[in-house]
């Protein structure tokens, strides 16, 4: 009955995913792709599909692609994704390859999901089994989290908007993913691979170094290795099997080297597709150098436009630092309070950069939703959900109005629109906020546990 069970389950998974594939391919095939590749939301300088077009022309037209501050990525994106920009098929519409390129990656992207969650899934159960909780917790509510993420993410309207809105973020994404998946499975050469490139596309998911260590050095998620030492103090018998993995620093060193080779390796490749354009220097300054100065105003969904549209000149360096110094300043206290659960401080991280970064988009959002789905059992009992999902359904479907309101109609203003950025940036920060306190609570919860005390989820 248990194996029957399983296989109606995956069965029904794959229908699931099929169906989000079709479903991708009839929005690609609508006019124009439904204009949503010039939407803010979904294009920002560093993803807009238009802009990856104009650095191609002009890379071809023997110009360097940085030139005009209309491009401002990764010189790889320009020969691996620059041809897709002028291939036509026939009869079909344009920028099909391109878009079939970003399907393919959320596919990936889901199935590296699916594969970690349940490797995610097997060390909460092999944890209450150690702990000899499997009677208090039944073990058949714990659901498959892999395949809940999974479908999440392809199923997300935020992932979907960016895959048909010609975005890279579906690219970016599937870097992070695989990252973390090379982590989980202690596959050490893919997860240096996969954080080299995200980090050369767009800096921020640097501090995911933390998280990648943890996993690295200590495994997957798992309750605190104080409980172990509780649960078998009182049975005054200590199993060292039973015990969560110690910290081992030979993976970290192994992961330092590839992560080395695999930054000069992508470096030496940038250098040579630069070399009749200023070489490695423009890069930086054209990639990393736009990210950290804010230098393009144009409306997105985050928060940091508006204020430097406001802010005296005299002001703005002071104000840079205390924005970007926001990150670094959240990751030592985090990465302590959560060390044991790296997957979900990676988790936490992203989240955190989406709202911080300087040119967000709708798809950093659907790469943390997508996340959340492997530790819905842990968050079974976070507050708010409900609130938080009409919010976000709220917030997506008022920010195109109030933009169409101000720069169409011209019956608004930029308050409107900055209004549903504010609110987006509070939705995201009660997420953080009440995810980290219920997976702490459900920390609590196993210590009541082992240790007896009545529960009491608030104490």
């Amino acid at each position: 009955m248990e194996k029957l069970k399983k296989k109606t389950t995956s069965i029904s998974f794959w229908y699931w995913v099929i169906a989000s594939i079709i479903f991708r391919l009839i929005l690609i095939y609508f006019p124009k792709n439904l204009n949503l590749s010039s939407r803010p939301e979904v294009s920002t300088p560093l993803t807009s599909f238009r802009r990856l077009a104009e650095g191609y022309w002009l890379k071809q037209s023997s110009m360097s692609p940085y030139a005009g501050s209309m491009y401002h990525g990764s010189p790889l994106l320009l020969s691996l994704l620059g041809p897709l920009t002028v291939k036509r098929i026939e009869g079909q519409p344009n920028h099909l390859l391109y878009s079939l390129v970003s399907v393919i990656a959320d596919i990936v992207s889901a199935m590296l999901i699916r594969v970690t969650g349940q490797n995610l899934r097997l060390s909460y159960l092999h944890s209450l089994e150690s702990l000899d909780l499997v009677k208090q917790i039944e073990v058949s509510e714990v659901v498959s989290s892999g395949d809940v993420a999974a479908l999440i993410y392809l199923w997300n309207a935020f992932t979907i908007v960016a895959c048909v809105g010609l975005s890279t973020s579906p690219i970016e994404n599937m870097a992070v993913i695989l990252c973390l998946y090379g982590a989980c499975s202690r596959l050490v050469p893919l997860a240096a691979f996969g954080w080299v490139v995200a980090t050369h596309l767009s800096l921020y998911p640097a501090i995911l170094v933390i998280p990648v260590i943890l996993l690295l050095g200590c495994g997957p998620d798992a309750p605190p290795r104080k409980l172990f030492m509780q649960r078998h103090q009182q049975e005054e018998v200590l199993s060292q099997s039973k015990l969560p993995l110690g910290f081992s620093c030979r993976p970290i060193i192994h992961f330092s080297f590839w992560a080395l080779l695999w930054s000069v390796y992508v470096l030496v490749l940038c250098g040579i597709s630069l070399k009749q354009f200023g070489g490695l220097w423009e890069m930086f300054k054209s990639t990393y150098g736009f990210i950290l100065t804010v230098e393009d105003l144009s409306p997105n969904i985050g928060v940091l436009w508006y204020f430097f549209a406001e802010v005296f000149d005299f002001f703005r360096n002071f104000f840079l630092i205390v924005f970007h110094v926001n990150i670094p300043f959240m990751i030592l206290p985090l990465s302590i309070r959560l060390r044991h659960r790296p997957c979900f401080l990676a988790f936490v991280y992203i989240a955190i950069l989406s709202m911080l970064k300087s040119y967000p988009s709708v798809g950093d959002s659907a790469l943390y939703l997508g996340l959340l789905g492997w530790f819905v059992n842990k968050l079974a009992e976070m507050q708010f959900s409900f609130f938080l999902f009409c919010g976000y359904v709220g917030v997506s479907l008022l920010s195109p109005v109030m933009h169409n309101l101000w720069i169409w109609r011209g019956t608004g203003n930029a308050n409107f629109y900055f209004a549903t950025a504010m609110v987006y940036a509070c939705l995201q920060i009660i997420l953080v906020v009440e995810g980290v306190g219920a997976m702490l609570n459900h920390d609590r919860k196993l210590r009541n546990l082992i240790t007896g005390k009545p529960q009491d989820v608030k104490s």
